[in-house]
């Protein structure tokens, strides 16, 4: 095995969104999707060629004992593999309810590898995010006051991300803040030590540029664990002698059918939406309420991909305004709601492959995770981005044919990125 890094995600768009920083800065990198079975040698494929393996789980909003219990099986897979460094990786927004589960697992990983201290950052400038002052910004607003107040299942209300690690940690939580991170790795270090000393068992690292995240990830080459969003990513590989290449990133070359599958319910994803349709293609929207009612609309979503497939790529949706998500939710409840549209969704995918789909768009953190269990994908091979946080991936699939796909993060993509991606993958304007 040559695994330097083994990585801990708990969603699976956060997976591709850290393997795809990692194969920029020159890693091969496989994701598995969860652990794999018991008994399964860590020594052989599709593992034993990567530089980085993530594991991608789906445990951002399960209770928080699942959550630890899940990301300890996975720390001894990876520990298995040989992994030398451990990073858990969240959300860029610092995705999680007041009852964790970012802080409960990372004390249990810090327990488990026997280490007294482990940083923690979001920060992703490329994609907007960056903390200042232990505050984390999206784009130019405060966490509390961006679009992710309203997410439905992980409000974020507090900015202070000192505040709201503490509340999920028993450990006391400090600051690194710029003005140490400006200055370079030995003084990100110096302070490590002083927090240390003083009992402090994590530390919000402030980073405002790519720059500092480069600085931050020399400073924690001796690091036991890390934790952040996949921004730290990009400091990490060359602690191992790792340049950026585009050797790392190539993949099977594409073909077949084209589709896009929408769970998210994010500003980005609905802007996405609307884009797409603008454009007068082919899009069938998913109404969890008529689900509800007993209605087969996945069968239906697939009987209209059945007339468009031919003619390029089709939209199967369910994105709505906060106010009609909360007018869902109150009537069927968050939970409910949510799964409802998940499964249906998954049925979907499942159904476009089955129709020659090959080159699959599936934007939304849980929708992604309910599509690539429903379809039994175990690994992806990670290859190029997209837009910031979002790689093309690679699966194979049943008889030999490989599925090209992506799971985007909901918040992540620029405008027109269900179009743009099938350019890019294809060398192909639809």
């Amino acid at each position: 095995m040559s695994v330097r890094l083994g990585c801990i995600a708990d969603d699976f768009t956060g997976a591709t969104d850290l393997a795809n920083n990692l194969v920029r800065a020159g890693m091969r990198v496989v994701q598995l999707i969860d652990v794999p079975a018991e008994g399964t040698d860590p020594t052989t494929d599709p593992a034993a060629d990567a530089d980085a393996v993530v594991i991608a789980l789906k445990s951002r909003t399960v209770p928080a004992a699942e959550a630890v219990e899940t990301s300890l099986r996975a720390l001894e897979w990876l520990r298995a593999a040989g992994a030398e460094q451990i990073y858990f990786k969240y959300c860029s927004t610092f995705d999680s309810t007041p009852a964790g589960n970012i802080g409960q697992v990372t004390e249990a990983l810090m327990d488990a590898l026997g280490t007294d201290f482990t940083v923690a950052t979001p920060a992703f400038p490329d994609n907007g995010r960056t903390v200042f002052k232990g505050h984390l910004f999206v784009g130019d607003v405060l966490l509390g006051e961006s679009g992710m107040r309203h997410h439905p299942l992980t409000p974020m209300t507090d900015s202070n991300l000192v505040s709201v690690l503490d509340a999920q940690t028993t450990r006391p939580v400090g600051l690194i803040d710029h003005k140490v991170v400006a200055q370079g790795a030995d003084a990100v270090r110096t302070r490590i030590a002083q927090l240390r000393a003083q009992g402090v068992g994590a530390a919000i690292v402030d980073a405002v540029s790519n720059d500092d995240l480069v600085r931050l990830g020399a400073a924690v080459k001796e690091l036991a664990l890390v934790t952040a969003g996949s921004g730290l990513a990009i400091g990490l590989p060359a602690n191992w002698g790792f340049e950026p290449s585009s050797a790392a990133a190539q993949l099977p070359p594409a073909c077949g059918r084209q589709a896009v599958v929408a769970g998210s319910v994010s500003a980005a994803t609905n802007g996405q939406v609307r884009e797409f349709l603008s454009t007068g293609r082919p899009a069938f929207s998913v109404d969890p309420l008529r689900i509800a009612a007993g209605e087969d609309v996945a069968g239906q979503a697939l009987a209209f991909a059945d007339k468009h497939l031919a003619d390029g790529p089709v939209l199967v949706y369910s994105t709505e305004s906060p106010d009609a998500v909360r007018s869902v939710q109150g009537r069927l409840g968050a939970a409910e709601a949510g799964e409802l549209v998940e499964q249906t969704l998954a049925r979907v995918a499942q159904g476009l492959i089955q129709r020659g789909v090959r080159q699959l768009v599936v934007a939304g953190g849980e929708t992604s995770g309910a599509v690539v269990q429903a379809l039994g994908l175990t690994g992806l091979r990670i290859g190029g981005q997209i837009d910031p946080g979002v790689p093309w991936c690679a699966a194979p699939l049943p008889g030999g044919d490989t599925l090209h796909i992506t799971l985007k993060s909901g918040n992540f993509g620029g405008p027109d990125f269900f179009t743009a991606a099938f350019t890019l993958l294809t060398g192909e304007s639809k």
